[in-house]
């Protein structure tokens, strides 16, 4: 089966999820080049290209879909591509926006999880039997999640468009359809620490979590290691990985700190639970990666197992709302009484991961050994609600536990002592938290996921930290295991208390406690709060609503808690206490918290249509950029044209769409924009459709036809970038609200189409001091740059395309590619000057999907932009022998810290556009001082590396690639190799490393071909460590019969001169390079072309 290596080629579209591990290092972005483009594939069925920078620069819409305009938004880091019909589904919180986040899509872990299918979890209302059907017809099964009332489906990209038909209905989910969420992808986020949490006084008393079942769901447990070999009781695997076997090495860690038994360190990194027993759900694969849908179903087995703890060292980014993972815990632990220890994640302030914001989960921040809180370890308050989370921290940094045989863990931080691993992360933490509820469920059989959490979080140790950093405190199972007093809830969370405060009434709720002794016992109460600042709360703030409370066996009894925000002055923000509660020798830590709203203000927005009338369909976001509302979106609710938001005091770009009709976009879309939108107290703005106008750009050819139109801001001040794309001009009109800026520029570009040869590109942008409708722009011949391409065929009946992108200063041309029969010509008109820069790319497509959809086997990209001349004629040169790799700035075998990698194109053309190629076969593999490091059946380009040792040491790298004469009748065979030394980068520094490669520029014809017989000489080209000055030796083979005898040939003044194979028959050349330093490089190209 031919396996895709072109970057265009891979259609992507998908979110992920992942071990919480802190302080792995990300190599840069790099691998593809300034140029590379990949294409993501949305759940509507439009396709997007993007370049390597991230940026969108090309767009297919949809068959039937041709009409719906699509907006990029540009903020806070992420692109998101937004079709119209989707946008308000997404604001009602029933379509998951990640669907639409190219960034995330974009991904390695996410292009990896998506490469046979967009991956959803659809819930449904009720039994919704039809939807159920249609869901199930549009794609595939994978899982049937029933505690979710959900299903997780993939399907091919082809089909996107009737997966989105059967989910929804013009602007509406479809009938019986609840959600609609990407199958995310999510990742992995003992020594000192296990006495630190007072687990030997648990043991002392008989309490070693014998009986009880731990679920670690996680990369895998390795049942082998001395630690857990009578450890596992069951393993399943939900992952991608072909086994349960952790190759990846954070389960077994995981699993150790929780109920190793340390035999293999004579106790001494020992587990919290010994006699525990492990569930080993591999819900991650060998990279630290796994879908929603499998830890969900990983969720589901660990019940159906009886598991009494489900260990989550895992997590992903929280979003407003309840997403599915979310939803499984809360479902879960009610119906089962499952108690789940989840990771609060890795990202420092405010950056509280999911699941572990789901109510009922038991979530973890890290301390170190001296319970000092970790810097690493995400904080709340929860997103949305301002609730508090974390619940409780344990040890998490320079943890010591069982390392997995031969894991990449182990590979990359190294066994110290042998058999074991010492890393951080909130993953650590957790297990802590895991093993120490195993110990009070061994204790107190009955008790549930409520009575474990709130032992421990009641009995934590305090810290000088909020509750938003350590929730109750470091937990403490000596205590835990004398408590029978608990708070339930375990924190009492106030939410958001409305600004302006000296109007505000006190609010009371009750802090319940339930006595789960045979005995009453009687607490003393008392409270110390801070302010946002660490200083402590005015008197009155927080107040109890008595200093004591005698709790009866086995009842409850509540004591008032009141706060008063209007006792806070003017400094709002965060404000938190703690409870404590101390009698019949135990103490109760509760923290109770209130988020007083800074000051803020409602913004009403009046929607008017074209007919002046209250417009009925629209869509308008608040985008913040100063103030407290800086680097947030608001949504205006939807309703009967006129609606409010209420946002913090600040600065915001107002961004509305207006239209008639919100399902098939009839009569167009009016564009409206106030870029600064200055809110210091109540305001209205009125977003009047009436007042924006159609663009007037045309090109000199009145027989061309318009494809594409894209107008696009960038608002300086508020680093936001928005751009839509509409078939024609006649179906969008922009418009501006609001005063004159400064900082603002707009852009507006087009492609036009003459027939299969012929096309027009135009782009230019202006700065404006409004978002200016009605542009006129009649573009004249002379303005423009003739770009003649000449383009080759790799095989007979193909087709293919030149696709052109240009890039201003703040904007990209947005086009399409249009098809056409191979070889050929195609000739574009391009816009010049305003500082417009072109980049022309090249795809051979090798037929078409069953939506006749061209499916690309090569791509060839340009190493840079280039600048054009208006009057004046180009010409290039696409898909011509001899292919082979290319070296450049940009190309080549880099390393970061440890990790070895390529960048490496084995199939550029003649005229050094780097070229990836579907492919039949490939193996690339790495010595180190002659001993094998790794292999991978992959060519040496896109997201596959090697981890190698620090010490300088000389390596050889050997790659091989193979592809069908169905793809190429050229370079069926490419293989290389590289032999240089190497040693770590200080610093985090990206190293090219010295390799070299050697061009033939032969002179083929496009169907590369050459005169049967003749002798041709022609420049051969050293690129890369040896080029130029660098070259020490150059030798060069020739081959009439595929490399089974090769003949050297002389080089002289960088030419050889060679006899052209007979007719049907091919030629093949082998080089080896030498540099100045000792580095030797090798490549072989076999059929580099046939005789004619």
């Amino acid at each position: 089966m031919a396996t895709v290596a072109a970057a265009a080629a891979v259609a992507l579209a998908a979110g992920m999820t992942s071990p919480a591990s802190a302080g792995s290092e990300q190599r840069p972005a790099h691998a593809a080049g300034p140029t590379a483009q990949r294409t993501v594939t949305l759940i509507t069925g439009d396709r997007v290209t993007v370049d390597a920078k991230g940026r969108v620069v090309g767009l297919h819409r949809a068959e039937g879909r041709e009409q719906i305009p699509v907006q990029v938004r540009r903020t806070g880091g992420h692109t998101l591509v937004v079709p119209a019909d989707a946008s308000r589904l997404i604001a009602s919180g029933k379509l998951d926006q990640r669907l639409f986040d190219i960034t995330e899509l974009n991904k390695a872990a996410t292009r990896r999880s998506l490469k046979n299918g967009l991956k959803v979890i659809v819930g449904y209302q009720g039994a919704a039997t039809t939807a159920r059907a249609d869901v199930r017809e549009a794609g595939t099964l994978r899982r049937a999640l029933k505690a979710l009332n959900a299903d997780a489906v993939q399907t091919p990209l082809k089909d996107t468009p009737g997966l989105w038909k059967a989910l929804t209905k013009g602007d509406r989910t479809s009938a019986g359809i609840a959600h609609i969420w990407l199958d995310g992808v999510r990742k992995v986020s003992l020594d000192k620490s296990v006495p630190q949490i007072g687990a030997p006084k648990a043991w002392q008393t008989g309490y070693t979590g014998k009986g009880v079942k731990i679920a670690v769901l996680d990369t895998g447990v390795d049942a082998t290691h001395a630690d857990l070999k009578s450890q596992v009781v069951a393993a399943k695997n939900f992952s991608t990985a072909r086994s349960t076997t952790d190759r990846f090495g954070h389960g077994t860690h995981v699993a150790s700190i929780a109920a190793g038994t340390g035999a293999q360190s004579g106790g001494k990194y020992k587990g919290v639970a010994p006699g525990a027993k492990i569930l080993n759900g591999k819900v991650l694969d060998d990279d630290g990666y796994g879908d929603d849908s499998g830890i969900l179903a990983g969720m589901e087995w660990a019940a159906q197992q009886g598991a009494d703890i489900v260990n989550l060292s895992l997590g992903g980014p929280d979003t407003p709302g309840v997403d599915p993972l979310e939803a499984e815990v809360d479902k879960l632990s009610a119906e089962k009484g499952i108690l789940f220890a989840i990771a609060a994640g890795n990202e420092g302030p405010e950056s509280l991961g999911s699941p572990g914001s789901a109510d009922s989960a038991l979530t973890v921040g890290a301390v170190d050994k001296k319970d000092r809180f970790a810097d690493f370890s995400s904080t709340g308050p929860r997103l949305g609600d301002g609730a508090i989370k974390p619940d409780v921290t344990a040890p998490g940094v320079a943890i010591t536990a069982a390392a997995a045989k031969n894991s990449l863990i182990g590979q990359e931080v190294g066994e110290n002592p042998a058999g074991y691993l010492t890393i951080d992360g909130t993953s650590m933490a957790t297990p802590h938290v895991a093993g120490a509820a195993a110990l009070l469920k061994q204790q107190h059989p009955d008790w549930g996921y409520a009575e474990l959490k709130g032992a421990l979080a009641g009995s934590a140790k305090g810290g000088p930290y909020t509750p938003f950093q350590q929730g109750a405190g470091r937990i403490a199972v000596d205590r835990a295991i004398q408590q029978t007093v608990i708070a339930d809830p375990v924190s009492v969370s106030f939410g958001v208390q409305a600004w302006p405060h000296t109007d505000d009434e006190p609010v009371t709720k009750q802090l319940t406690y339930r006595n789960l002794g045979t005995e009453d016992v009687t607490l003393s109460l008392a409270m110390t709060a801070t302010g946002p600042k660490g200083q402590p709360a005015p008197d009155g703030f927080f107040t109890l609503g008595a200093t004591e409370v005698t709790v009866p066996a086995g009842d409850k009894a509540s004591v008032d808690v009141t706060v008063n925000t209007r006792l806070g002055g003017t400094l709002d923000g965060a404000y938190s206490a703690y409870v404590t509660a101390t009698g019949g020798g135990q103490t109760v830590r509760t923290a109770v918290a209130v988020q007083r709203e800074v000051e803020s203000y409602d913004v009403t927005v009046k929607h008017i249509g074209r007919d002046g009338k209250p417009a009925a369909g629209y869509d308008t976001v608040l985008f913040g950029y100063t103030g407290l509302g800086a680097d947030r979106a608001y949504q205006v609710p939807a309703g009967s044209g006129t609606s409010t938001v209420r946002v913090p005091k600040g600065t915001y770009l107002l961004d509305a769409w207006i239209a008639k009709d919100f399902t098939t976009f009839k009569g167009g879309l009016d564009w409206l924009v106030q870029p600064k939108l200055t809110v210091t107290g109540n305001v209205t703005v009125t977003a009047d459709a009436r007042n924006a106008k159609k663009a007037d750009i045309t090109v000199p050819d009145k027989t061309a036809r318009q494809h594409i139109g894209t107008i696009g801001y960038v608002y300086d001040p508020a680093m936001i970038g928005l751009s839509m794309t509409v078939g024609s001009w006649s179906e969008l009109r922009t418009g501006s609200i609001g005063g004159d800026v400064t900082g603002l520029s707009q852009s507006w570009s087009g492609q036009w189409t003459k027939g299969a040869k012929a096309e027009y590109d135009v782009a230019t942008a202006a700065t404006v001091k409004r978002f200016q409708g009605g542009k006129v722009r009649h573009y004249a011949a002379r303005e423009l740059a003739t770009v003649k391409n000449n383009v080759g065929a790799g095989a007979s009946g193909k087709t293919g395309a030149v696709t052109p992108q240009g890039v201003l200063s703040d904007s990209v041309a947005i086009t399409d590619s249009i098809e056409q029969k191979l070889p050929g010509t195609r000739t574009l008109y391009l816009s010049t000057g305003n500082g417009i820069m072109w980049s022309l790319f090249m795809e051979q497509f090798g037929g078409h999907d069953e939506k006749g959809m061209p499916l690309t086997e090569a791509l060839y990209v340009p190493d840079g932009m280039k600048t054009y001349k208006g009057g004046k004629t180009y010409t290039n040169t696409f898909n011509r022998a001899v292919f082979g790799p290319h070296l450049s700035r940009n190309y080549g075998v880099f390393r970061y810290g440890n990790e070895l990698y390529g960048a490496l194109p084995l199939f550029s053309d003649s005229q050094a556009h780097w070229g990836l190629s579907t492919f039949t076969s490939a193996n690339t593999t790495l010595y180190r001082n002659g001993k094998k490091v790794a292999s991978h059946k992959d060519p040496l380009f896109g997201d596959q590396s090697f981890t190698v040792t620090a010490g300088d040491a000389q390596y050889r790298l050997t790659t091989s690639v193979k592809r069908s004469a169905k793809v190429a009748n050229a370079s069926t065979r490419v293989d290389a190799s590289w032999t240089f030394r190497s040693k770590k980068p200080s610093g985090r520094t990206e190293v090219q490393l010295p390799v070299s490669t050697l061009r033939f520029k032969a002179g083929t014809g496009l169907d590369n071909r050459v005169p049967a017989g003749r002798k041709a000489t022609f420049p051969v080209t050293v690129e890369g460590a040896a080029a130029g000055k660098n070259l020490k030796s150059l030798t060069v083979w020739v081959s009439y019969n595929s490399g089974k005898t090769w003949k050297k040939v002389t080089v002289k003044k960088g030419k050889i001169t060679v006899k052209n194979p007979a007719k049907g028959k091919a030629i093949s050349y082998k080089a080896k390079i030498t540099d100045k330093k000792g580095n030797v490089s090798t490549v072989s190209i076999y059929g580099a072309y046939y005789g004619k």
